[in-house]
């Protein structure tokens, strides 16, 4: 989807974002077995959030949907990147689970076309989603017209950092490509990694962000949306701009990035053994509650003024399985899943770093979130991450050459070449 600046107020009025998810019962489970519950017709929530806080918020959401008494669920947490992989056989299999957490846009599209998905359309006729943004609703429906996708929250991304470390080495936020540059020669000459990342272990992805960021920043979002797209190439001239960019940047990262989890990048940066991260707020639901206060960000720089301001913010929310044989149930807790009321528990219960879709709901508040929220308003178009943008079956490539590229950059035309190859197989699927 294509946010111009014109319509983004729009569409920040619903987006929805960074996981949220949960179902009722009084059965609350943390297994990934994805069969569906058999007590009498409980609907069945597969869901990533399995970060300490988002996973206690979920618990809250699916008591709090109990309490109501209009349906019964129960709330299965797999491994983030278990969900990720598994999800496709999740939703193939013979006895799927009912909802799960995950993305819309492109990503959900991918399923919808495959005929995985429910319709529902019926669903969006509650008062809650009547109000929701018409970006959000172009979002949440597939290419073939129907409502295949609930959002909950969004939120950003940004190059975090603590601002008691900052305040240490005597360092601030850079305005310009030149001041980022100049950031991490002072933190280098400090004894400090400028840069963590986490893209190593089963988080690969981690380091997509940079490629987004960077090739937003040079070529645009359009062109961005369009490479991901399959209408340009990964071994066009404009892509290698973005490898020539980063490789100005190679020497700053830590050196165990691409060997390490974000998770365990997340402990290093608040330890102080790095810097700064590029990375989405979901971070903080891995990060003690007392360290929330002293984290900060900055937006990732720009490097040509003329290039219109993007920024990501993911929508997160939910989808369900067109196998479901719990029809009525999947529908009354989506539509509970939309309410304000949902959201805010959502929120209370995380960490409090993500936005909600709703209207009508608040947000956690904090200087943190305001701030956020700014970032995001500021942006002349969002985009959302990698596969989100493109599928999940196009990220593995995305994966392979951008770990390659850190390991190697010297390779960096054998490697668009291969990823050109390999993306020419997904998009021809």
């Amino acid at each position: 989807m294509t946010n111009s600046h014109p319509g983004r107020r729009l569409f920040l009025a619903g987006l929805g974002a960074a996981g949220t998810t949960a179902l009722l019962s009084g059965c609350v489970t943390a297994g990934s077995s994805g069969k569906s519950s058999s007590k009498s017709g409980a609907v069945t929530l597969q869901s990533n959030l399995s970060a300490p806080q988002a996973k206690a918020a979920m618990e809250d959401l699916v008591a709090a949907y109990a309490k109501r008494g209009s349906g019964r669920a129960s709330l299965n947490t797999v491994a983030a990147e278990t969900f990720r992989t598994q999800l496709p056989t999740y939703l193939t299999s013979g006895n799927p689970p009912d909802v799960y957490t995950w993305y819309p846009g492109s990503v959900a599209n991918t399923y919808a076309r495959k005929n995985l998905l429910l319709d529902l359309g019926e669903v969006w006729t509650s008062p809650d989603l009547k109000g929701y943004s018409k970006a959000l609703n172009t979002q949440c429906t597939s290419a073939a017209g129907k409502k295949v996708f609930v959002p909950s929250t969004y939120y950003w991304w940004g190059m975090f950092y603590r601002k008691s470390n900052f305040a240490k080495w005597g360092v601030k936020e850079p305005r310009t490509w030149d001041d980022f540059l100049d950031l991490c020669d002072k933190l280098k000459s400090r004894g400090v990694a400028p840069i963590g990342l986490g893209a190593g272990s089963n988080t690969p992805w981690v380091a997509s962000a940079w490629f987004d960021y960077l090739n937003i920043r040079i070529n645009g979002a359009d062109y961005h949306r369009q490479l991901l797209a399959g209408k340009h190439r990964f071994d066009d001239p404009e892509v290698r701009k973005v490898f020539d960019r980063w490789q100005e940047l190679l020497p700053y990262f830590d050196p165990n990035g691409t060997a390490i989890a974000f998770q365990d990048a997340t402990t290093a940066l608040l330890a102080g053994r790095t810097g700064m991260m590029l990375i989405g707020t979901f971070f903080a639901d891995a990060a003690p509650k007392g360290a929330l206060d002293d984290i900060d960000f900055f937006r990732f720089p720009v490097i040509d003024p003329k290039v219109p301001l993007a920024e990501e913010a993911p929508t997160d929310g939910y989808f369900a399985s067109a196998r479901t044989g719990r029809r009525d149930g999947v529908f009354e807790l989506l539509r509970y899943l939309a309410t304000a009321e949902a959201q805010e528990i959502y929120i209370k219960g995380s960490s409090g770093t993500v936005l909600p879709c709703h209207p009508d709901a608040k947000d956690a508040g904090t200087a943190l979130v305001k701030k956020g929220r700014k970032h995001i308003e500021e942006a002349a178009e969002i985009t959302q991450f990698f596969n989100r943008d493109s599928s999940d079956a196009l990220q593995p490539t995305a994966d392979t050459a951008l770990t390659k590229f850190m390991a190697k950059p010297k390779s960096i035309g054998s490697i668009l070449t291969d990823w050109q190859r390999d993306a020419e197989k997904i998009w021809k699927a």
